[in-house]
């Protein structure tokens, strides 16, 4: 089977650190459009024809419990007509804080938050967190032999699994850019391969910006 690991779209800044409220972002105007974007790709996108021919077949949908993973999955699923499975497990490292800012913000910006990110010092039990992702992957490919499974999810929890099948201690090795596709083969007998990382071939070709 085949997984198409997509890391979520562009959402908006969030600050409740005066409330406690957990920040759970939606998506940004210029996400909306990534999303649209990844969605006529993946769903509808001519595969060097020109008679409507579905560029890939995917056969179910999964995604993590955050608005901008489940927004970001949606107007895909909306194209193929297939519902969307909500997996706890995928969720970010993150849950449970206030306030929310794009890492790419805080990059531009030179916020030494960004190098602490990159650094993992901002995950609470990596190692935790990679086995928990981990099980959620591989719960996903053995509940989908032969099929071709897309996976909304988060940055860190596709380097928490792309870096467990590389062999690569850091789980950031690398950034996901928003709506990037990343596609793992995982064999039957057990055998994963990385066929993939960060393919972003779909907003180029809409012109739609990466940031």
């Amino acid at each position: 089977m085949e997984l198409l690991i997509i890391r979520h779209a562009l959402p908006v800044r969030v600050d409740n650190r005066h409330s406690g409220e957990e920040a759970d972002p939606t998506l940004s105007d210029l996400g909306r459009r990534q999303a649209d974007a990844l969605a006529h790709w993946l769903a509808v996108h001519p595969a060097g024809t020109t008679d409507g021919e579905h560029n890939e077949r995917i056969d179910a949908i999964y995604s993590g419990p955050k608005r901008r993973a489940l927004e970001t999955a949606a107007p895909l699923a909306g194209h193929l007509g297939l519902e969307v499975t909500v997996d706890q497990d995928l969720d970010e490292f993150d849950f449970g804080e206030p306030e929310y800012i794009p890492i790419e913000e805080l990059k531009a910006a030179g916020d030494p938050r960004w190098l602490e990110f990159m650094s993992e010092d901002s995950i609470p039990e990596p190692e935790a967190f990679r086995a928990r992702v981990i099980a959620a992957m591989e719960r996903i490919v053995s509940d989908n032999p032969g099929r071709r499974v897309a996976v909304s999810c988060h940055g860190g929890v596709i380097g928490a699994y792309l870096s467990h099948l590389l062999g690569i201690d850091r789980i950031f090795f690398f950034e996901a850019s928003y709506t990037s596709v990343s596609r793992v083969m995982a064999a039957s007998t057990g055998e994963r391969s990385v066929g993939s990382m960060n393919e972003l071939a779909h907003l180029r070709l809409a012109g739609v910006a990466l940031y």
